[in-house]
């Protein structure tokens, strides 16, 4: 399955962060680049939840999506488990594969940055779609925690079409990525001028 970008633009105001932008994405892939440069914005066009300003974007008939977003976007009036119950019928396996097996009862404010991190991060990965999105998933986490959600990352991706977005190219390496980089463009503009 495959996600094609066609001469894509987009502007918020007189800032354009897009450009006729042209770009396949299918397999596994990882969006490199400097703050505010897009990449966020990106994921909203490619999950239909921003509109391109002009050119298309090709998406498979009925596509499904998971997403995580750089908020975690957790319920507050749910605990973990019942976050999770939303969508999976055992949230108590999922919160021991991210580490958090006495965390079922908690509410997100009472967890943790990275512990709610990870509770968004099972969500995603957890919920049946064609497409994952994962945006900066492993950030706030320590090392070794985010190490091993990699590893998750890798296991529950399966074959669906995996984009993430990082600034660490080690995570994408690490989950057998594609890379695509691009310059900040407002850098560039200054440059240019």
């Amino acid at each position: 399955m495959a996600i094609i970008l066609e001469r894509v633009s987009k502007a918020f105001g007189e800032r354009a962060v897009f450009t006729d932008m042209n770009l396949t994405l299918n397999g596994r892939v990882c969006l490199l680049g400097p703050s505010g440069c897009g990449k966020t914005t990106l994921l909203r066009l490619i999950a239909g939840l921003e509109r391109p300003d002009s050119g298309r974007i090709q998406r498979p008939e009925h596509v499904t999506f998971s997403c995580h977003f750089q908020e975690d976007r957790l319920l507050p009036w749910y605990n973990a488990r019942e976050n999770l119950s939303l969508f999976t019928p055992d949230p108590d396996t999922w919160l021991e594969r991210i580490l958090l097996p006495e965390a079922g009862a908690r509410y997100p404010d009472e967890l943790s940055g990275g512990m709610r991190r990870r509770i968004a991060l099972a969500r995603a990965l957890a919920h049946a779609s064609d497409v994952l999105l994962l945006d900066e998933p492993l950030r706030e986490l320590d090392p070794s925690t985010a190490g091993a959600m990699l590893k998750l990352i890798d296991r529950f991706a399966g074959e669906r079409l995996l984009i993430l977005v990082t600034h660490d190219r080690s995570q994408g390496e690490a989950l057998g990525c594609r890379m695509v980089e691009w310059p900040d463009m407002s850098i560039k503009k200054a440059a240019a001028e």
